[in-house]
């Protein structure tokens, strides 16, 4: 449901950007570059811009919750998309737990500042620190669930009214120095030289990361195409100025006469905004910079867990996490146990881990991983798009993804080379995610994958792919069933079909001209292929060897399917079918159906499952590709003993109902059979079909049709559609 304005998406983004991150990191970038910390902050400013520009383009084009997630699954593919989606939620809930422990740890500081002699001890120990963050974290998860921005937006403009005030107060102070006080604050103004401004860049790019916490929701944005856009640049620029205005009061008005911000910075590098403050405005200042770090730390974690369920949502949606976690609360349709799940993850961090700086560090890593793989997807996107896109384009490209990806690259080199153990939990947690998407998710992911890739050829076009389907020609009569069967398999828009025909023979003989005939064959095959709305190439090739050859044009021509037809399936055929599957590692499909038959007519489609069966993923594409042409019913049939129990035939609807849930098929049903003739209860429910989808099972590696499905096709009262795998 998209309830989110221009308003709200802006103030998710500000919430994200303007947290607790430049309170804290300013000392750090003081200490490594002295007041060059403002041209630190003003490069990751422009290098964010330009990351902003990119997302704002795929949101816009795509405008689905997910972020970078959603952007490698549309132009790279699932295994890459898990990849990326598994780091980044794993990024947001551990920058959940560094702002949950930083509003603690502030929570704690502003007791002992208000009651220095009547706070207990108890208050400042580690169990009461996480009680704290515990307690922050339920209290913005309970309200995610209860409301899509988790409501609380008055903490955004509270924290800016507090910065506002800061600002204000540091130039009202500097209008009373005479300029070269002013100057003398400022010098030495590279303190750390190039080293050190690359230093500050790397650790307090993180200050700017939140923009894209907007992509994230894309899904729930209203008029996306152009809210998203504004909101991401309106909440990087609100963020810009308040951070270059403070670093600059910061460390002029907020230097006493004779010392340097660099000095201050390295005696308290983490309370040094508090302390530039009270020497300027007093106490006030003081407090106003605790207010700001409570409100800050407290609207950052509720945007990193917000965007953290989303993106968990997203993948689970897609099978690459649990489906539970697409689960959505009854009536405000928000994603609870995506919450649930967030939550849980980051308390455990929470509790577990004793030391989250390491974490933190790996956090800001993947999040520049994620915006370099950003500008590379929109370079891909406005590559491989066909056509004008009426949303947000981004200016000068191919500038701006260049530049930007190239500059989030090289941060994320030195923050690998400058805090290792960051790359070593990165590594670490992807490991441990291959291990979990191998064992659990890949299957279902793939399953998914293709359904929505065939039902959806622009997705094929994105990912820059073109896949080719060869058809072999003999009869022309049977040319509109294949090219209608091969069209569906491979749309004019993202592949090719190839009408293939073999001529054998030398020369002419008493029967004629062998090439004249197939230059015939092949004439006809493609005028009855156009007059029914196709348009396929056509090849004419000579051989000796009519197999041989297709291997070898299959080989050629890097076919992705190879689809052949006939009437019925002979005996005699049989050996060479297989022989060929062995030689050629793609995936074939042989259509039998009479030459009159129509794909427009295969409305009912059955299709047979056997337990367990390696053409999943093949499948999905098959039925996804005929549900894209035309509204189909599809029924999935399991036949079961007769004595099986009840036991037996729950679970073999639940996997039917798996199937069901991953094709996403409009009109699909499940039918479980007790019989002990398998073959005659399938002929039975195929009276009632269009067309029959068959896969043939894998003996050693080898692909083999058996005994049971020649009989089967053999009787079969309506078009069947045998497929086996290449995979």
């Amino acid at each position: 449901m998209r309830s989110l304005g221009l308003l709200g998406s802006t103030g998710i983004g500000v919430g994200a950007i303007v947290g607790g991150g430049i309170l804290v990191l300013a000392g750090v970038a003081f200490r490594s570059t002295g007041p060059a910390a403002l041209v630190a902050f003003a490069l990751n400013g422009l290098v964010a811009f330009l990351t902003a520009l990119s997302f704002a383009e795929m949101s816009a084009a795509f405008p689905e919750s997910g972020g970078a997630y959603l952007f490698a699954k549309k132009l790279l593919n699932v295994r890459a998309a898990f990849a990326i989606g598994w780091v980044l939620w794993f990024a947001y809930i551990v920058a959940g737990v560094l702002y949950a422990l930083g509003f603690a740890e502030y929570a704690v500081a502003t007791l002992a500042a208000l009651w220095p002699d009547r706070v207990p001890e108890w208050v400042s120990t580690r169990p009461t620190v996480r009680l704290l963050a515990l307690l922050a974290t339920a209290g913005y998860s309970t309200a995610l669930i209860r409301k899509a921005s988790g409501g609380a937006q008055w903490v955004n403009w509270a924290k800016l009214l507090v910065f506002a005030v800061l600002i204000g107060a540091g130039l009202w102070a500097l209008m009373g120095r005479e300029r070269g006080e002013i100057t003398q604050s400022l010098t030495p103004f590279f303190s750390g030289g190039a080293v050190g401004l690359a230093a500050a860049m790397g650790f307090t790019f993180i200050a700017l990361q939140g923009f894209e916490v907007i992509a994230g929701v894309a899904g729930e944005v209203r008029r996306p195409a152009t809210t998203i856009p504004r909101a991401m640049l309106l909440s990087l620029g609100l963020a810009l100025i308040v951070y270059l205005p403070l670093i600059f009061v910061t460390s002029t008005a907020g230097v006493p006469t004779g010392q340097s911000i660099t000095a201050m910075s390295e005696r308290n590098p983490e309370t040094v905004m508090a302390d530039a403050a009270l020497n300027y405005l007093g106490p006030t200042g003081f407090w106003l910079v605790m207010v700001a770090a409570v409100l800050s730390t407290l609207s950052a974690l509720q945007a990193n867990i917000l965007v953290a369920s989303r993106v968990a949502l997203t993948m689970a949606r897609d099978r690459t996490l649990p489906a539970v976690l697409r689960h959505l609360h009854a009536t405000r349709k928000t994603p609870v146990v995506g919450i649930y799940a967030t939550t849980l993850a980051l308390v455990t961090i929470l509790f577990v881990v004793p030391n989250v700086a390491a974490a933190g560090a790996a956090a800001s890593l993947i999040f520049l991983i994620s915006f370099a793989l950003a500008h590379l997807t929109s370079y891909l996107a406005r590559r491989r798009s066909q056509g004008q896109r009426n949303t947000f384009r981004t200016p000068l490209f191919p500038l701006v993804p260049v530049l930007g990806g190239t500059a989030c690259a090289v941060l994320a080199v030195f923050q690998t080379v400058a805090v290792p153990i960051a790359g070593i939990i990165v590594l670490v947690w992807l490991g441990f995610g291959g291990v979990l998407y191998l064992s659990l998710f890949s299957t279902r992911a793939q399953v998914v994958d293709a359904f929505e890739g065939a039902n959806d050829p622009s997705t094929i076009v994105l990912r820059g792919q073109s896949p080719v389907v060869l058809v072999p020609i003999a009869n022309p009569e049977n040319a509109p069933m294949l090219v209608s069967v091969a069209s569906a398999l491979a749309p004019p828009e993202a592949g090719r079909v190839v009408l293939m025909n073999v001529v054998q023979g030398q020369g002419p003989s008493e029967h004629g001209d062998p090439v004249a005939s197939a230059q015939q064959v092949l004439g006809q095959a493609l005028r009855a292929a156009m007059d029914a709305g196709h348009r396929p190439q056509a090849l004419l090739s000579v051989s000796d060897s009519p197999w041989t050859e297709i291997q070898r044009v299959a080989r050629e021509y890097r076919c992705e399917s190879l689809l052949l037809g006939r009437a019925r399936l002979e005996e005699g055929r049989i050996r060479d079918l297989e022989q060929l599957m062995d030689e050629v590692p793609i995936h074939v499909a042989f259509l039998l159906a009479d030459a009159g038959w129509s794909l427009d007519r295969a409305r009912r489609i059955l299709v047979p499952i056997a337990g367990r069966s390696g053409h999943y993923a093949l499948r999905a594409r098959v039925i996804g590709s005929l549900c894209r042409e035309a509204e189909r019913e599809v029924t999935w049939l399991r036949v079961v003993p007769k004595d099986a129990s009840e036991a037996v035939v729950r679970q073999a609807r639940r996997g039917l109902e798996v199937r069901i849930d991953d094709v996403r098929v409009r009109h699909g049903q499940v039918i479980i059979e007790r019989d002990d003739d398998p073959r005659g209860t399938i002929l039975r429910h195929a009276q009632q079909a269009d067309l029959m989808i068959l896969g043939l099972h894998g003996q050693r590696g080898r692909r083999r049709f058996g005994t049971e499905v020649p009989r089967l096709v053999r009787d079969a009262p309506c078009a069947t559609l045998i497929i086996s795998s290449g995979d």
